[in-house]
């Protein structure tokens, strides 16, 4: 009969919990997109446009250039290329082989 209690309180006490979680309203923040290769590229591709000085860097406000990390950027990006070849989708790998085109054509442009 103990046991019996017992389930019953759990159950009410379970039912208690998802009425509460029911009444809470969602928190309200940020959203974030899901996570993914491309979207992984393309923000390193972002860091090397600010230090290519072609886009301006969101803390600052301004163009700056710093080629030494370009460079540092452009080549961790061929890092990456390196090791996940045979591992990527199509899309993946033209997408990165693109990104990292236009990279290196850049930086030969700024120096």
């Amino acid at each position: 009969m103990a046991e019996d209690k017992d389930k019953t309180i759990d159950e009410a006490w379970k039912k208690h919990i998802q009425e509460e979680k029911e009444k809470e309203p969602e928190e309200e923040g940020p959203t974030f997109p899901e996570a993914s290769f491309i979207l992984f590229v393309s923000s390193l591709a972002t860091q090397a446009l600010m230090a290519l000085g072609e886009i301006e860097n969101p803390v600052t406000r301004g163009k700056e250039k710093n080629l030494a990390q370009a460079k540092f950027t452009i080549d961790t990006l061929s890092i990456i290329q390196e090791k996940t070849r045979g591992n990527l989708t199509p899309e993946e790998k033209r997408y990165l082989e693109d990104v990292l085109h236009d990279l290196k054509m850049s930086y030969i442009s700024s120096t």
